[in-house]
């Protein structure tokens, strides 16, 4: 598809993309789009609107996905009816947003997202629009043309129209161009679009590691300058965009670029903080996400529970390890660790409570684990939370940490007959006693005096 499109540029002169929005049109003849492929609930959408008389389109990354020879699975609609006729529209239907007013129109279990074409007015009212001082929009709810809408989305590959009129691809921003040469670029002045939105920081690298694409020199160039203004995201909606990082097939290449750009530190300062300070902790989190990787390409699932016990089991060690030092307790200094990790982290990604609590349960089956001394190992094996504790065990002593074999342990004890079992166990009798003898202080000898 691409050296077809690259036939299009030639025909084209091959001009860059002026800043002055100019429409390209593919006509359908020239790209692979097919109804057949669009799924029945975005095509009742598109032919109602359309017969409504409203301009009705498909936008976004199910173009962007085709034209790159990816079968795409989200269908989005874009029109100029206002959410409200829209809603008048389909019976099956519910407007959703304060910030981003869009409507939801429900087919079974399929929903198609429909927005209206955003404007660029220069005094809208209040009500309308409303950006903090520091320009995050707090409220886009002005109404334009497609040129306006096109302007208006984030990135060049993004912003391409399919118009169900007749068929063809309409490009208003280069964005054509820009997937032929495989490159990822912000409509704009990407310091301004970061202000605008930061959460764009987190989609830029996403795009680039799942598309395999590059970062525009200026798209990238403000990264960093702007990866602060992370800390100014909701940190409900955290949670949800780092779920969409790491679960798209490319977690490792997603990390790395966003340790790269330093955005990875306004995510998980204190898993940050702790690969500062022990290597092993940093070996943990990529081979967790290069499992993760490995799942999604084999259509396993993965649990937001198990992915975020990786990425927050370096900054809980550290906790755990230094009250250990100061004398408390195996348990009581997990559970403080635990507690006080998650205070910290909850000021910048919030973690739903059925999330948190599997994730705490396997934290702390990592200190019951090495204890499966009589009818405890049988007792563990049918704990809810067994097999991805024993999973997180062998993926700490995968990265070097000190857990005594006990995940190989674990590994043979499931694995033999209960022969083999009781054969494990009695290995384990004699080794707790001799450790306690070797713990045990001597004796003060009392000097009698004369």
């Amino acid at each position: 598809m691409l050296k077809r499109l690259k036939g299009f540029f030639q025909s084209a002169g091959k001009k860059k993309a002026a800043p002055a929005l100019k429409r390209q049109i593919l006509p359908r003849a020239q790209h692979p789009l097919s109804r057949s492929e669009i799924h029945d609930g975005a095509l009742k959408v598109l032919y109602r609107l359309h017969n409504q008389g409203f301009e009705a389109y498909l936008v976004g990354g199910c173009i962007r996905d085709r034209l790159l020879g990816i079968r795409p699975k989200d269908f989005d609609v874009a029109t100029n009816a206002t959410p409200e006729q829209v809603n008048q529209i389909f019976r099956n239907s519910r407007l959703i947003g304060r910030r981003f007013r869009i409507v939801h129109v429900r087919f079974g279990r399929e929903i198609i997202e429909v927005t209206t074409f955003r404007g660029t007015q220069q005094q809208p009212s209040q009500a309308q629009h409303q950006q903090t001082e520091e320009g995050m929009l707090l409220r886009d709810n002005v109404w334009g043309s497609i040129e306006e809408d096109a302007a208006r989305r984030d990135f060049t590959i993004n912003a391409l129209y399919y118009n169900i009129a007749d068929f063809s691809i309409h490009d208003f921003t280069g964005g054509l161009q820009d997937l032929e040469q495989r490159q990822l670029r912000l409509i704009g002045d990407p310091e301004t679009r970061y202000r605008e939105d930061p959460v764009r920081m987190l989609r830029a690298v996403r795009f680039a590691a799942k598309l395999d694409f590059q970062l525009e020199a200026q798209t990238a160039a403000a990264l960093r300058p702007c990866a602060s203004l992370l800390l100014q995201v909701a940190p409900a909606r955290l949670f949800d965009e780092v779920l969409k990082l790491f679960l798209s097939g490319k977690a490792v290449k997603t990390f790395h670029l966003l340790q790269e750009q330093h955005l990875f530190q306004f995510l998980f300062p204190a898993t940050a903080e702790a690969f500062r300070e022990d290597p092993t902790s940093l070996k943990l989190v990529e081979q967790a996400l290069a499992n993760t990787d490995l799942r999604i390409e084999q259509e396993k699932p993965v649990t937001p529970a198990f992915l975020y016990a990786a990425l927050l089991w370096p900054g809980v060690k550290m906790r755990f390890d230094k009250k250990l030092s100061e004398g408390c307790p195996p348990f009581p200094a997990l559970q403080q660790a635990s507690q006080r990790l998650l205070e910290m982290q909850s000021q910048h990604i919030t973690l739903p409570k059925r999330f948190a609590f599997p994730m705490r349960e396997i934290w702390d089956l990592q200190l019951k684990l090495p204890q499966p001394h009589g009818k405890k190992a049988w007792q563990l094996l049918q704990h809810p939370r067994f097999r991805a504790a024993y999973d997180f065990l062998l993926l700490r002593e995968a990265a070097g940490e000190a857990t005594q074999g006990f995940g190989q342990w674990w590994t043979a004890f499931q694995e033999t007959d209960a022969s083999g079992q009781q054969q494990l166990l009695s290995q384990l009798v004699r080794q707790p006693g001799a450790a306690r003898k070797k713990r045990r202080k001597p004796k003060k000898k009392v000097q009698q005096e004369g």
